[in-house]
């Protein structure tokens, strides 16, 4: 079998970036058929089997995806728009999000953006949001999302996955700079 880690990334990119690009259709919550997204695997990564894909999905830390009857979709991520019909987080207080240093001004100026992806991600976890930061550069920082605040301004929380939540943008005043 290909490496776990590889095979996961690269189901990552098909299922939130690129599906076309391996001949696969999702559908307007970005699901596609189990049996192709194997196949699409297949191609770069000839031993992948279906048990290999849904024991990737069952053992994802961060529950990057989902599988439903025949058909699988990355939870969140997607740089196309894709309808999410995840529940929404209305407990959490405080979330976290990790990000190089070099984009402090302008976020404190304009808040989070989703940039070229459909919503901004957050996490409930300090040492997630910081490892996640860290995938952009090593000098990060950790922003404190004040949860209420989004609220408060009429946006919406999303779970995403086991520790990831989403929300279509963080305004500067949800925002403090963490320790």
């Amino acid at each position: 079998m290909p490496p776990r880690v590889k095979v996961s990334k690269l189901m990552a990119y098909i299922l939130r970036h690129s599906p076309e690009e391996f001949g696969l259709k999702p559908d307007v919550e970005g699901f596609v058929p189990l049996d192709g997204l194997v196949r699409a695997l297949a191609t770069v990564y000839p031993d992948v089997t279906e048990e290999f894909v849904r024991e990737i999905v069952e053992n994802d830390p961060k529950g990057r995806y989902e599988i439903i009857g025949d058909k699988i979709r990355a939870r969140y991520g997607h740089s196309y728009p894709v309808s999410l019909n995840h529940e929404e987080d209305e407990k959490s207080r405080v979330l976290y999000h990790g990000t190089p240093r070099r984009n402090l001004p302008s976020i404190l100026r304009e808040g989070l953006k989703p940039m070229k992806r459909q919503f901004v991600h957050l996490s409930v976890s300090k040492v997630e949001a910081l490892e996640t930061g860290r995938r952009h550069g090593r000098d990060v920082v950790l922003l404190i999302i004040d949860a209420e605040c989004l609220r408060r301004k009429g946006l919406r929380i999303y779970k995403a996955g086991r520790n990831v939540r989403i929300v279509e943008r963080v305004p500067p005043e949800c925002i403090t700079l963490g320790v």
